[in-house]
């Protein structure tokens, strides 16, 4: 609509900035949830790849790495294998040791593994050099360290260095480094040594067939509390042969304040939520009383002709729908535009000591999106229909005769 003076009616670029608010709302939403699911998955699977999802150990077994052994030849272990929702099954076995290197010293957890180990983490996290290879006949030197932990001790690809065990007779053993790696999450960057699983079974005098328990890996984070069940019945009351029953534990038992901290960053995103949404449908409480305002001459002339209340606020919520859906385009590939590129090119950079990672993740879901733009559209033409009851105010004859 434009005035005699050509000047553009003030109303409508009312509209339009409702409409602007609705975007750049549904855009922040996005961006906040993209960041938050993305930053979780993140973390998660950093934690997850030094220690599966779920783990069977020896039920006496304490907090530390000094465990007791249980046997591999587990009569569970083919059905466990089979059961559906299970991707990954492997051995592994723990032993706290030091790391002496002229002046500098350094307490780490040498864990062993064996040849059925899943490598695709630490080969996602390889900064240098390569993985080594596990046979059962012979024992091989090479080991993977982390960052942290080579600069800490100035030491480098290919170097030699001797790890000491305090034990009854004290042992030392000399490895080489084939591998460096770096997951930026420090807690376990600082202690995890990876080698061959022989040489905890020779430190600890076990037998060929003892290992410290069992690290699964299963399809869906989100069933890893029922997978963790499924798991504890198929183990059921198996024993060992000391006498001692086996134990199940998920990853959020073994380490409780990473993904209890985690939990804690929910609450941050939903609080934006509620605060955009709860912008968005006030702009668009705005714009609906604007349009009411703006088109008076046009209430009256329906009411005169017969037209009821309630289809008259019909016609301005519908008119109304179409702006929400205008700015939700706007503001879906606002959103969505910023993520793929962020994504794309990582730009976007965070402190690592800080936040464990050296950019800021996204995860960009259609279930998520979905989810957020059904829920803006419900709830701002929802808040929508009690403002919409002014056009009942207005009376035919005044509205015609002033308009």
């Amino acid at each position: 609509m434009v005035y005699k003076d050509g000047t553009r009616n003030i109303s409508s670029s009312l509209v339009n900035v409702a409409v602007f608010g609705i975007a750049l709302c549904i855009a922040v939403m996005i961006v906040s949830v993209a960041i938050l699911t993305g930053f979780k998955k993140e973390i998660r699977n950093k934690v997850i790849g030094f220690g599966s999802h779920i783990q069977i150990v020896n039920y006496d077994a304490n907090s530390s790495y000094e465990t007791k052994p249980i046997s591999y030849n587990q009569e569970f272990l083919p059905e466990l294998k089979a059961t559906p929702g299970i991707r990954h099954v492997q051995e592994f076995a723990t032993k706290a040791g030091i790391i002496k290197t002229g002046k500098d010293i350094q307490g780490v957890v040498l864990k062993g593994v064996g040849p059925d180990f899943d490598w695709s983490f630490f080969k996602k996290n390889l900064v240098e050099g390569k993985t080594f290879k596990v046979v059962n006949s012979v024992k091989t030197n090479e080991v993977l360290i982390s960052k942290y932990i080579s600069k800490l001790l100035k030491l480098k690809l290919g170097d030699d260095f001797a790890m000491y065990f305090v034990q009854d007779p004290p042992r030392v053993r000399k490895f080489k480094i084939c591998g460096i790696y770096e997951t930026s999450v420090e807690e376990m960057d600082k202690i995890f040594v990876l080698a061959d699983i022989g040489h905890v079974r020779k430190l600890n005098d076990w037998t060929d067939d003892q290992v410290s328990g069992f690290e699964i890996n299963v399809g869906d984070f989100d069933k890893i509390d029922e997978m963790a069940m499924r798991v504890n019945d198929i183990v059921g009351y198996s024993f060992t042969e000391q006498g001692t029953s086996l134990r199940v534990k998920s990853i959020k038992d073994i380490y409780p304040q990473i993904f209890d901290w985690l939990n804690l960053q929910d609450m941050n995103v939903l609080i934006i939520l509620v605060l955009m949404l709860a912008v968005s449908a006030f702009n668009m409480i705005s714009g609906l009383l604007i349009l009411i305002l703006d088109r008076t001459n046009m209430i009256g002339i329906l009411k005169a002709l017969g037209s009821s209340n309630k289809s008259v606020r019909q016609i301005f919520i519908f008119e109304s729908g179409f702006l929400i859906f205008k700015g939700l385009f706007w503001g879906n590939l606002i959103g969505i535009g910023l993520c793929v590129f962020e994504q794309y090119t990582g730009i976007f950079k965070l402190d690592a000591a800080s936040y464990y990672i050296d950019h800021v993740p996204v995860n960009i879901s259609v279930w998520y999106l979905a989810a957020l733009n059904f829920g803006t559209i419900v709830i701002t033409i929802l808040m929508l229909i009690i403002p919409s009851y002014i056009v009942s105010k207005f009376s035919p004859a005044e509205t015609i005769r002033y308009s």
